[in-house]
């Protein structure tokens, strides 16, 4: 078992098309997770995530802020509080539309 500050984990910046992105790490194999990861992002305002899509889903809680969701050709608005759920192979992209950071929970599988 593991317990820790989330903030005891370095964010990295998120490239290949983010803008004003980062994300933690937080919980992975190397901490012996067998199944997923668990990933928190931190968008500032203005900022968004790349648009890409890929053979994993995504399992999205958003703790603050607000933004958008698009995927290619729609967007769709979210808040804190709302979760998110993105199947495999659709494309996304996370944009921040608020005045402060936006905050979200993301996990993933670690066979992807």
């Amino acid at each position: 078992m593991n317990i820790f500050p989330y903030d005891s984990v370095k964010t990295e910046e998120v490239a290949g098309g983010a803008a004003k992105t980062k994300v933690r790490w937080l919980i992975t194999e190397k901490i012996g997770a067998p199944n997923f990861d668990m990933r928190v992002f931190e968008i500032d305002p203005t900022g968004y995530s790349p648009l890409h899509s890929h053979p994993w889903e995504h399992e999205v809680f958003i703790l603050r802020g607000e933004g958008q969701l698009f995927d290619g050709n729609n967007t769709f608005s979210f808040k804190t509080g709302d979760v998110i759920f993105v199947p495999p192979n659709e494309q996304h992209q996370f944009r921040n539309i608020g005045n402060k950071t936006l905050e979200f929970i993301c996990l993933i599988p670690h066979k992807r």
